[in-house]
């Protein structure tokens, strides 16, 4: 079978974390032995961190896979997929590494399995480089599940960077098949709401000026609409370390949902904190897309296993994007096309994502 094994560069394009789960995640669905080279090569410690290990570990165990190379700083991993079982599985990154890309990893896998699964995911909720939980909640989830399934995510305990110690707990049903989603019409923007977070030994006062500086920001440009940005202090027996940050979500008349986000750290003014997430925000809403840039890239795999044409729409194709779509067409058989969006207004910059989905079906169930 070794002479099979399909080869993954580790190092071209976005040349990250996102390569491996990709990749890993398609070699689980499809069987396909992978063995992937030059594992994050351009970045200022290459090879395996803690949380690619622990999301490549979780895999190999849900699908009583074997893994080669798997050990802190490896460059190259051989995976040799079983078959995807349901139950329990835990991955623990024992750092700030993020839960919501160990769930991206995980969860296309366990839509396939025979059984329910539950995912517990232990890590950093709020970190920086991935998307928050609360992004994952308030955006992901509601737009992912319209390809036709649905999860549960509880938070059991939010976890900061350096040390973590945050836990998901994730629970989802197999499919039988993934239906494609069509998320071309943006609509009018109806609610803008969102959360401002506080935990540990910050004064919630923090999280109050995050949320007016928000909502400051987004009223010189949308000055119509009511703005509820909650200011919060995360309870502590439900948060692990010090941490703050900001999510605020914009709703459309189609149900589009679109955010913008941003994490305080040591010496940064909470006011500019509330003022990044705001513009964001607002860039987001500025192209036309009917996703934001974060959820672009998220969605590519879901669109090259589901059984017919996805359409979505977005702004300008990040490079995260342009990378899973290489890797999801390497892997299956699913085709993707990129077309600049015919605007009626100039000022947009709109794309649309198109995808002939592959058609997985789950021959477990």
């Amino acid at each position: 079978m070794a002479g099979d094994r399909v080869e993954i560069d580790g190092g071209i394009m976005e040349g990250g974390g996102q390569i491996l789960r990709v990749s890993t995640a398609l070699s689980c669905l499809l069987g396909l032995p992978l063995r992937v080279r030059r594992i994050r090569a351009g970045r200022s410690q290459p090879g395996l961190r803690p949380q690619h290990l622990s999301g490549l570990e979780m895999i190999r165990d849900l699908c009583e896979g074997k893994l080669q190379g798997g050990e802190i700083g490896s460059t190259e991993i051989t995976f040799t997929p079983g078959k995807i079982k349901g139950g329990t599985h835990v991955a623990d990154t024992k750092t700030a590494g993020s839960v919501c890309l160990l769930m991206q990893v995980a969860m296309p896998c366990v839509l396939f399995a025979a059984s329910p699964s539950e995912l517990h995911l232990k890590g950093g909720t709020n970190a920086e480089m991935a998307p928050q939980i609360d992004y994952t909640v308030m955006v992901f989830k509601p737009i992912v599940e319209k390809f036709n399934f649905t999860f549960n995510c509880d938070i059991r305990k939010r976890g900061y960077y350096p040390q973590g110690g945050g836990e998901v707990i994730v629970q989802m049903s197999p499919v039988k098949e993934l239906s494609p989603i069509n998320l071309t019409e943006r609509g009018t923007v109806t609610k803008i709401y969102g959360r401002a977070f506080v935990a540990g030994a910050l004064p919630i006062k923090l999280a109050k000026d995050m949320s007016s500086a928000a909502v400051r920001c987004i009223r010189k440009e949308i000055r119509d609409l009511y703005i509820n940005i909650q200011p919060v202090r995360e309870p502590d027996d439900q948060a692990v370390g010090t941490g703050s940050g900001i999510i605020i979500v914009a709703e459309t008349s189609t149900g589009c949902l679109l955010a913008g986000s941003s994490l305080g750290k040591r010496g940064k003014n909470s006011d500019k904190v509330g003022i990044e997430a705001a513009e964001i925000l607002l860039r987001n809403l500025k192209h036309g897309g009917a996703v934001d840039d974060s959820l672009q890239d998220q969605l590519i795999i879901f669109m090259a296993l589901a059984k017919g044409v996805s359409r979505v729409k977005s702004g300008p194709i990040t490079l995260h994007t342009q990378t899973a779509i290489h890797f999801a067409e390497q892997l299956t058989k699913a085709k993707f096309t990129v077309t600049k969006s015919e605007e009626e207004d100039p000022s947009k910059d709109a794309y649309i994502i198109e995808c002939q989905g592959m058609g997985m079906i789950n021959s477990n169930l």
